[in-house]
């Protein structure tokens, strides 16, 4: 019977760590912005200047609805960090909703990307008051 005798050189490594895997940050832009979407409260993503631009970027031909918008993240190779801009309903507690939607985006880009979110800061840039219209008018055809 032969025995297989291996050197630390000679030992074959696993599939998985063959090569290298890197995440735009764009991905985790998209990934968190989903996320902070998905929990109540949360009225829009972004500033008002950014969520006007997006209204009308949106209407061009072709355009499609930002999912990023209002999500800035730095991505290195094992940690991330997320600023997110948030527009809140009113009469919602806003920490409250800051703590889900930091919740929520720290354990999506996590389990999607096997990043360490190491901060989520987020700035509620204003508040969507229930007379008021949208920013974002309604199409002109129906």
């Amino acid at each position: 019977m032969s025995e297989n005798v291996y050197t630390s050189e000679s030992v074959p490594t696993a599939p998985a760590d063959r090569g290298r895997t890197t995440i735009a940050d764009g991905v985790v832009e998209k990934i968190a912005g989903l996320a902070a979407r998905d929990v109540v409260g949360v009225h829009a993503m972004g500033s008002g200047l950014s969520r006007t631009f997006g209204a009308v970027r949106d209407r061009v031909p072709g355009g499609s609805r930002s999912v990023s918008r209002g999500v800035k993240a730095e991505v290195g190779e094992v940690q991330t960090a997320l600023d997110l801009e948030i527009v809140v309903d009113y009469g919602v507690a806003i920490a409250d909703v800051a703590r889900s939607v930091r919740e929520n985006v720290i354990a999506a880009v996590e389990r999607m990307t096997g990043l360490e979110v190491v901060e989520v800061n987020i700035a509620v840039t204003d508040v969507k008051l229930p007379d008021e219209e949208e920013d974002e008018p309604e199409p002109r055809l129906q």
